[in-house]
């Protein structure tokens, strides 16, 4: 299911603060609580329920809900059938008889039981090794898109291949739950499910090498260059740095300073500097530096 959906949901506190204030300025014109109508404590979202109504003769009956407003006449001392399309959006509903005097009585319609969850993991792609670098949320929804905030516990598992990569459990706190984690230390792809009682849904996330560790270089002189390479290039956890991560050589000699970036291919940087003379020669990749190396002039 989509993360984002086009509803507006109003906070339950918004909701109560709406129906006092249509009661109050109802009561205005003569509709104040009574007992003409008994509606239930609560009711799930799409169940049909009924509200009995007392006295006799035509009425007019209102309903006012979220996303709901209808009218309709009924005859006052029989029940007034609710029907599951009237009451699918979770939130405070206001029922209201009007005769030669209007009556109300306010009940609440609860979400009903998860139907699937929204889940959300980031990053999509993330260094290995990286301490709370992976975190994900959930949000269970009733059949109808409601946020259902029951207390409940969802587990979390993460694996890479083979490997369980952990199992964080979180509550439930007003219809959401969360965990974060240090992402593994192989590159590769991280699976991320969540699960709450019989539902589940997978995430995927691309762990990958992290920045250059140990970088070592060596070079042969040739007439009228240097020839110098890396060993092949990992991370400190072994993973090989990926292809096209930039590699910088410095080269110092008698003619000054000079660098010339390269692009590690099939997990090793090479380049060839045309310099003579005896030079020092050292690498970097980000903030890592590798070793110097000493090169004599040409013989």
């Amino acid at each position: 299911m989509p993360w984002l959906t086009s509803t507006v949901r109003v906070s339950p506190n918004v909701r109560r603060a709406q129906l006092v204030c249509l009661a109050v300025i109802l009561c205005l014109g003569e509709l104040c609580p009574g007992q003409g109508l008994k509606v239930p404590a609560s009711v799930t979202a799409g169940d049909e329920t009924i509200i009995p109504t007392t006295g006799s003769g035509k009425a007019i009956f209102y309903l006012w809900g979220p996303g709901v407003s209808s009218k309709s006449e009924i005859s006052l001392g029989q029940e007034v059938h609710l029907h599951s399309r009237d009451l699918r959006n979770a939130g405070d509903y206001l029922a209201i008889v009007c005769s030669a005097v209007c009556r109300s009585s306010a009940f609440y319609v609860r979400a009903g039981k998860p139907a699937y969850l929204n889940f959300l993991v980031h990053p999509s792609r993330v260094p290995v090794a990286q301490g709370d670098a992976v975190s994900g949320v959930v949000l269970p929804f009733d059949e109808f898109h409601n946020l259902v905030p029951d207390v409940a516990t969802v587990n979390f598992r993460l694996a890479a291949g083979s490997s369980s990569a952990g199992s964080p459990r979180a509550q439930m706190q007003d219809g959401v739950a969360w965990f974060r984690t240090t992402s593994g230390r192989s590159a590769g792809k991280l699976q991320v499910v969540a699960t709450l009682d019989s539902l589940s849904s997978t995430r995927i996330v691309q762990q990958v090498a992290s920045d250059p560790c140990n970088l070592r270089i060596k070079g042969e002189r040739t007439p009228k260059s240097v020839v110098v390479e890396t060993e092949p290039v990992h991370d400190c956890s072994g993973n090989p740095v990926p292809d096209g991560t930039i590699v910088t050589f410095s080269v110092t000699g008698a003619g000054g300073k000079s660098t010339v970036d390269a692009p590690i291919k099939q997990g090793i940087a090479s380049a060839k500097i045309q310099a003579s003379g005896s030079l020092v020669i050292s690498a970097a990749s980000g903030t890592v530096m590798g070793n110097e190396l000493h090169v004599g002039g040409q013989p």
